[in-house]
């Protein structure tokens, strides 16, 4: 009866001490490396895709503004961008995101002299 008491205790103190190890074990397992490198990568991938789309959305935006409306070659937006005028006859420039930006005829600059 002693050696079943004593074998009882002992497993029920080693179950003890291996669940209370397992609450406070903290290393990273191979799992969790590979979803933050996941992650990581999801992250500039979706960045570098941001940054492509708003490229080409600018390039196909001024392109279009090129063919559909006239270029203002008299006057330039107020941090140098090409204007157009729309059929409107609003002026407006081609953002970094390929947005058309509406300014005032006032805020408009002298396009400076070519060398």
């Amino acid at each position: 009866m002693k050696k079943l008491f004593k074998t009882a205790l002992f497993a029920a103190s080693l179950f003890a001490a291996s669940s209370a190890m397992a609450q406070t074990h903290k290393d990273t397992t191979l799992g969790q490396k590979v979803g933050t490198t996941a992650k990581k990568g999801w992250n500039a991938t979706k960045k570098a895709g941001s940054a492509v789309g708003n490229k080409t959305a600018e390039l196909a935006s001024k392109g279009a503004s090129a063919v559909a409306d006239k270029k203002y070659d008299e006057k330039v937006g107020p941090q140098g961008q090409t204007i157009y005028i729309d059929k409107n006859s609003y002026y407006y420039y081609v953002n970094k995101k390929g947005h058309h930006i509406y300014v005032p005829k006032a805020k408009l600059v002298d396009k400076p002299a070519s060398k």
